[in-house]
Formats: C-alpha cells, sequence, structure tokens
C-alpha cells in the first residue's frame, strides 16, 4: 500500500487548509486506525491527529483542538485534516500515515506506514 497526501501550500496566520491522504497500491485505510503527525524543522516528528477505525473516535494533540478536524469517508479510503486558523507554529511537513486497529493513536510506533510529507507553511 502507498499512502498519498496531498493539500499543502502557503498561506496566511488565521486561515485554513484541507489536507487528504489517500490509499493506493491495492491498500486501503479501511479497518486500520490512521493518522496525522507533523515534522517541522530541527524537531521530531510529533502527533496531530489520530482516528480509531472500530469506534470512529478522533484524538487530537492539544495545541491543534478546536482548531483542527480530522475526517474519514465511509469507504475508508481517503482521510481529510480540515485546519481552521493556523498558525506560523503550525508551519511543517505533514505527514499521514496507517496503523493497525487494535494499536494506540498517538505515537509513531502505533503506525506501520507512512506517506510522504505536504508541506504547510504559515505566514504571520
Amino acid at each position: 500500500v502507498q499512502l498519498q497526501a496531498s493539500g499543502g501550500g502557503l498561506v496566511q496566520a488565521g486561515g485554513s487548509l484541507r489536507l487528504s491522504c489517500t490509499a493506493s497500491g491495492g491498500g486501503t485505510l479501511a479497518n486500520y486506525n490512521a493518522g496525522w503527525f507533523r515534522q517541522a524543522p530541527g524537531k521530531e516528528r510529533e502527533f496531530v491527529a489520530g482516528s480509531r477505525w472500530i469506534d470512529r473516535s478522533t484524538d487530537y494533540a492539544d495545541s491543534v483542538k478546536g482548531r483542527f478536524t480530522l475526517s474519514r469517508d465511509n469507504a475508508g479510503d481517503t482521510m481529510n485534516l480540515q485546519m481552521n486558523n493556523l498558525k506560523p507554529e503550525d508551519t511543517a511537513n505533514y505527514f499521514c500515515a496507517r496503523g493497525s486497529s487494535w494499536s494506540g493513536v498517538r505515537l509513531t510506533s502505533d503506525y506501520n506506514t507512512w506517506g510522504q510529507g505536504t508541506l504547510v507553511t504559515v505566514s504571520s
């Protein structure tokens, strides 16, 4: 399976972006946990949001709670991250990932398949 993240770009502070992650290569996000992480230059990759397949519950990092919304389509092939009220500190490379449905969603070790990143740059 390959995961493709898209939707990044340059936006002013206070603006919005919508990231998408799609599975291809015969794979799917259905029946798997899925999440978003981000990595700023010189920093470690950090959790942003994660979705559990079994009950459709979603966790968010405190830094994005109330501003970002993760959604998944019913077929399970696409995951989106709606990002509103963006701040300069949200600037990073954003990665989507897939993990087992019995794993957690907040750690990088919960995931075993990663997409390439999509760059989000928020100007002040």
